[in-house]
């Protein structure tokens, strides 16, 4: 699997449990400790937590990628995936805003998150197939009035 695969593959997983923000950034000949950062954000310890555990274990099920190295703690607001050539960072809104990774690496092409496909394409791009006729609808059937209820007697009292 090629790094930038990892890297989208990373990113739809984030995507999956509903990460906000999500950017691939591409390093090479920028950086000497990798060349894809994966940025998203979390916006809790639980979200935090779900997304991390997500992208680790379906990297290991689907693509049998294992993280080298993983930090961050999920109280601290700040986690890494460490796949060699592709980071995950995995943030708060909060701490992301603090440190600004996206202007720190801001030489950094952004990459499409996807490939482009015949969907994604521009409507007018877009070879359109008829639409399909319905079938018609059914009639309702008529309702029939409710039988009325008839009020039970009260029971009686006891004279002695």
């Amino acid at each position: 699997m090629e790094d930038l695969d990892i890297a989208r593959a990373c990113a739809d997983l984030a995507d999956d449990k509903k990460a906000e923000n999500i950017r691939i950034l591409d390093l090479r000949g920028l950086s000497p400790v990798t060349d894809w950062f994966v940025l998203c954000s979390a916006l809790s310890a639980p979200q935090l937590r779900a997304v991390r555990d997500h992208i680790d274990d379906e990297m290991k099920a689907r693509h049998g990628q294992r993280p080298l190295y993983k930090d961050g703690s999920y109280d601290s607001q700040w986690m890494i995936l460490d796949y060699g050539n592709v980071m995950v960072h995995i943030l708060t809104p909060e701490k992301r805003d603090y440190y600004c990774l996206e202007e720190l690496w801001g030489d950094a092409p952004e990459i499409p998150l996807k490939e482009e496909t015949a969907f994604d394409a521009p409507a007018e791009q877009r070879t359109a197939k008829p639409a399909r006729k319905k079938p018609a609808a059914k009639k309702a059937a008529t309702k029939k009035p409710a039988a009325k209820k008839t009020a039970k007697a009260a029971p009686r009292k006891k004279t002695r």
